[in-house]
């Protein structure tokens, strides 16, 4: 993949879900021994969202996927109302996704200027 064809908002994200399927991962034992969530609805709601970040992580390619990252900010935020300190992380992560949504958008965007001014040039220098 060329430099011009890497998207440093995808990489961001990436990096973010990436960091917090750990931490949804580990709020499977939390649910099941301070909230008294059941066993299996533990393992369906910890183990799933980490699953889905990861997954999403991989399938940020395609516009619609950050879609489903927002989704998935949204989910951690609600974990708050079963472990009430996951409004505390569920907040952190969302400010980290929207901060590496945000501010890659912005840099693809410099970045496409910058390559198309120094395509013009390039193509003013070559007449």
């Amino acid at each position: 993949m060329s430099e011009r064809q890497r998207s440093p908002r995808r990489g961001m994200c990436a990096a973010v879900l990436s960091l917090e399927a750990i931490t949804l991962g580990l709020t499977t034992p939390v649910l099941i021994s301070i909230a008294d969530v059941e066993v299996a609805t533990a393992l369906a709601v910890g183990l799933g969202l980490m699953v889905a970040c990861l997954l999403v992580a991989g399938m940020l390619r395609s516009e619609w996927a950050y879609g489903l990252g927002w989704v998935i900010q949204a989910a951690a935020l609600g974990l708050g109302f079963v472990i009430p300190l996951m409004f505390v992380l569920g907040a952190i992560f969302a400010l980290l996704w929207g901060t590496a949504y945000f501010l890659g958008r912005k840099i693809e965007q410099e970045r496409a200027a910058a390559y198309a001014a120094l395509d013009a040039q390039t193509a003013a220098e070559g007449d």
